[in-house]
């Protein structure tokens, strides 16, 4: 069935009406309801992105280099094979990450506007770190370490005179993220955790792990965030416990280790990445997925030296594990890159569906989708990292998704 523009579905629905004798009121009336039924079919979709490589340095945290390019990584695969807006998907890196920069862009752009039945994914890409929580909600049985995971913003700095000397440091606890994720009123919700901790061609690898242990705490800040969305979700601590216990608040969570595992920051063919967030991404260019198949092929072709697993995790009893990937039941076209510029003759690719080291230059891509009989070819002409730029053969438009030639 040929699908119409919301614009031709009014106008058609309005002279049917006419038709029938229907007053301009009710003609009114039943556009709106028509409207709410359009809306009800066209789930919003929303993103934060959040990646952080530029930590302080007094006293230092170890700077990383592929987290921003994590970011672009996910916008370019939600804008071009997921269908997103790219008005709806909210970045924040380096100096915006800041702790209050996170967790507002969470409630003001996740939880305040997203509705029944909408798509919400929100991805992270920095340091994880594990620290003392002094009024723990959850003491897990049998735990003797005392230590939380939590996700470190570009202002959480270490104390000064560390490692001497201990003290309090500005992180999010995972915690934190449960008592958020729960707040959403969507049951469509996908986190991507590219750090370390984050379950719970010639390389060079960092690890995305910021020094932790008894000597840090988390803030009492922190403590009266949760305590507020504790009364706000009207959950006891016993509650929350019970479910924290149970599973995840809402959706999938995908995560670059195990709770105990470093996750890699790692340099492929001319670009810094996430190991993680690098062959999730890809994957997903080129194939129909489910959270557990992007998993299994992200943990098969993770390299040895990474020394990481990749886990998913999905609400309790839900089976999400094999809804697909985003809860997005149609996506575009698989693909290997799409033209994000054009300018005459020459365009520009992102080249985020590849694997750089099968490319170089001269190596031709078709139009997906092109017209029988019609060039449809994209010659790259040079590369810098996942940026191509290419010829083109014919009138091609930014969003077109490209397909490399055998």
């Amino acid at each position: 069935m040929a699908q119409i523009s919301r614009r031709q579905f009014f106008l058609f629905a309005g002279s049917t009406l006419g038709t029938l004798g229907l007053s301009q009121f009710n003609i009114q009336r039943q556009a709106d309801w028509y409207g709410k039924v359009l809306a009800k079919s066209t789930p919003r979709k929303l993103a934060l992105l959040v990646g952080i490589n530029n930590y302080p340095d007094k006293p230092p945290i170890t700077p990383l280099r592929g987290c921003v390019n994590d970011v672009a990584l996910q916008r370019h695969l939600l804008i071009h094979r997921f269908g997103f807006n790219p008005k709806d998907i909210y970045t924040l890196t380096d100096a915006q990450a800041t702790r209050k920069g996170i967790l507002e862009a969470f409630e003001e752009h996740l939880i305040k506007q997203a509705k029944p039945g909408d798509v919400v994914v929100y991805h992270y890409s920095g340091h994880g770190s594990r620290l003392s929580d002094p009024d723990p909600i959850v003491v897990e049985p049998g735990s003797k370490s005392g230590l939380n995971g939590t996700f470190v913003p570009v202002d959480a700095t270490l104390p000064t005179g560390y490692p001497e000397k201990g003290g309090v440091v500005k992180d999010i606890m995972g915690h934190t993220l449960f008592l958020l994720m729960s707040a959403l009123q969507t049951e469509n919700f996908t986190a991507v955790l590219d750090s370390c901790y984050s379950g719970g061609a010639t390389r060079d690898r960092r690890v995305r792990s910021r020094d932790g242990g008894m000597n840090l705490q988390i803030s009492p800040e922190e403590k009266a965030y949760q305590q507020r969305w504790l009364s706000q979700l009207k959950l006891s601590g016993e509650e929350f416990v019970k479910r924290y216990r149970e599973g995840v608040a809402k959706g999938v969570v995908l995560a670059a280790t195990d709770p105990s595992q470093t996750a890699a920051d790692a340099r492929f063919n001319g670009f810094h990445a996430g190991a993680f967030t690098y062959l999730l991404t890809q994957y997903l260019w080129q194939q129909t997925s489910t959270p557990e198949s992007a998993i299994a092929h992200a943990t098969k072709h993770m390299l040895d030296a990474d020394n990481q697993t990749p886990r998913y995790e999905v609400k309790v009893g839900s089976g999400y594990e094999k809804q697909p990937i985003y809860f997005i039941n149609t996506p575009s076209s698989v693909a290997n890159a799409v033209i994000t510029e054009v300018k005459g003759n020459k365009a520009t690719l992102w080249l985020g569906g590849l694997d750089l080291a099968t490319i170089e230059n001269g190596t031709v891509f078709t139009i997906i989708g092109a017209k029988r009989g019609s060039a449809g070819k994209v010659t790259l002409q040079s590369r810098e990292g996942l940026i191509g730029i290419a010829t083109v053969e014919e009138v091609v438009k930014p969003g077109t998704l490209l397909q490399k030639m055998d």
